[in-house]
């Protein structure tokens, strides 16, 4: 599959400073978590050299490193492809973020200020806005922004980095969850943690975030 080109944007002294392999590897590793690569699309180390401007050498660098992630699966024959998840995968990763997002919450909480409830509150509706525009990468992104925000408040980067990668296999499945859900408003838990945050409540923070972030995977599941 060639990916469709798209506009990065260069930050100064970051990704100028990358190297090829690097900067394609974050590039298409944001693309897969935000759902935007199908469940089962091919993808070809000529078309990421072509949308990228890179060599083949970087390109295959990068796939190597996205397989190591399982956010890509290599066949046998050498085909490269977002993966398509098993219902037990499935299972397997909703109950990590059962086990991992309700605890990175919790430990959030003792400095989830009113700027930071502010500031979730402001991504909510942007979530909000991709739902009602039915734009389903949109809502992926801006879904994961919201728990990403909370999620670094509890300064606890290893188990962040265990939920991203958690997220990063889950990409292209969120995809197609958002399509068989029909959203028509944002995640009613989203509220209940917000709720919850005003409140100090850990509790119905830590039930609310569990619940917001399996709910839908284990329909898929079944």
């Amino acid at each position: 599959m060639l990916l469709q080109p798209r506009p990065e944007t260069v930050l100064p002294g970051s990704a100028a400073t990358l190297s090829a392999h690097e900067r394609v590897f974050r590039a298409l590793r944001t693309r897969i978590m935000h759902g935007e690569i199908a469940p089962g699309a091919a993808l070809t180390l000529r078309g990421i050299g072509k949308e990228y401007g890179v060599s083949m050498t970087p390109a295959r660098e990068a796939v190597r490193r996205l397989v190591a992630e399982g956010a890509l699966t290599l066949s046998a024959s050498g085909r490269v492809s977002a993966p398509e998840l098993s219902p037990e995968r499935i299972e397997e990763l909703a109950a990590l973020r059962a086990l991992l997002e309700p605890e990175l919450a919790a430990r959030a909480l003792p400095r989830a200020h009113f700027a930071l409830i502010d500031r979730l509150q402001a991504i909510n509706s942007t979530v909000a806005g991709h739902v009602a525009a039915a734009d389903g990468c949109g809502y992926i992104r801006s879904n994961l922004e919201f728990h990403r925000t909370l999620y670094l408040r509890a300064q606890a980067p290893a188990m962040l980095a265990m939920a991203e990668t958690v997220w990063l296999q889950l990409g292209p499945t969120m995809r197609a969850l958002y399509g068989r859900l029909r959203r028509t408003e944002p995640p009613y838990h989203h509220k209940l943690i917000l709720a919850a945050l005003r409140a100090g409540d850990e509790p119905s923070l830590k039930l609310a975030v569990r619940t917001d972030v399996t709910q839908g995977l284990r329909l898929l599941a079944q």
